[in-house]
């Protein structure tokens, strides 16, 4: 039998801490969520996550639109330990589908990931707030269009979602549902805030002039 120097073992269990602690933490996302979340329930390929999320309409809050996105996703998941491969199906109809289950790991995770996006705010950097803070670009004439254009959109979006809860609030308990409501009082708010910058520009009373270029001048670095 080798007995290793003890200076060599020592250097071993540095490096190996070493290399754990390069290892990227996983950060979460709501894709993540939703995939940890599904496993709750059973063990699932791919192809089943992304149709249950499109069937119970939680599209409207996960991007699922790409399947190579979910993938990538799950092959993260699997390397961070939070999902295990259950098993591979082979269907001749079918092409080869590797199911997932959920780790322990994972069921801790999707709980501590719930708990802190539920209780702490984060600034996610949506494009509106971005397209706003150079708006004065478009001139008030095409910031009118736009807006308007927007606003049309809103009231679409939230005819929609008022009909959705309309429809499934009688038969799915309302925790199913909690994130419709937050999207129609979002949806509403913001329909409500564009209306009124749309209703100011119409009345000339939100302008802007050559006297914006000349401030944004005056707080140029020297």
């Amino acid at each position: 039998m080798t007995i290793m120097p003890h200076a060599y073992l020592v250097t071993s269990e540095v490096l190996t801490s070493t290399l754990r602690s390069m290892i990227p933490k996983f950060r979460p996302s709501p894709l993540a969520l939703a995939v940890l979340g599904l496993l709750e329930v059973g063990p699932l390929h791919p192809y089943a996550m992304q149709r249950l999320i499109k069937h119970w309409g939680k599209d409207q809050v996960v991007n699922v639109g790409q399947r190579a996105n979910l993938y990538k996703t799950i092959k993260r998941l699997h390397e961070a330990g939070l999902v295990a491969v259950r098993q591979t199906e082979r269907d001749q109809q079918f092409p080869e589908r590797t199911v997932y289950e959920l780790t322990d790991q994972g069921r801790r995770a999707v709980r501590d990931w719930l708990a802190d996006m539920l209780a702490a705010p984060r600034n996610e950097f949506p494009q509106f707030p971005a397209a706003l803070s150079f708006v004065m670009l478009l001139g008030p004439e095409g910031a009118l269009a736009a807006l308007e254009r927007r606003a049309g959109v809103l009231r679409e979006n939230l005819a929609r979602l008022e009909h959705d809860l309309d429809a499934y609030s009688g038969t799915l308990p309302r925790v199913t549902l909690l994130d419709d409501e937050y999207l129609r009082a979002v949806t509403a708010a913001e329909l409500r805030w564009v209306t009124g910058v749309v209703d100011d520009l119409r009345a000339g009373t939100l302008k802007w002039g050559e006297e914006l270029a000349d401030m944004a001048l005056s707080f140029m670095p020297d």
